[in-house]
């Protein structure tokens, strides 16, 4: 039996197939056959999906790595608005 090469799948299709598999309808053998994927894959999307679905009821925002970069940004520019708005007031005479 040749080795395939590695493909990529869409997270679409994973989605597709883990949902396939939590349904529970079929077998994992029937998902082969319909997915031409390997079984562990399968169980592993599976695990994948059952892990972060809980985020998707959460909060609604980002995952928190997200939400500390958006925060340094902001955090960035109210620094630099600070910092234009006191040479502007210095500059017109309104700082003394």
């Amino acid at each position: 039996m040749a080795r395939r090469s590695r493909r990529n799948h869409s997270p679409a299709f994973k989605a597709k197939v883990a949902l396939a598999a939590v349904k529970g309808d079929r077998t994992v053998a029937e998902l082969v056959n319909q997915f031409d994927v390997h079984p562990n894959q399968i169980q592993d999307w599976k695990k994948q999906l059952l892990a972060k679905a809980e985020h998707i009821f959460g909060t609604g925002s980002a995952d928190t790595g997200t939400q500390d970069q958006v925060q340094q940004k902001l955090h960035a520019k109210i620094g630099q608005l600070t910092m234009e708005k006191d040479f502007l007031a210095n500059a017109l005479g309104h700082g003394r």
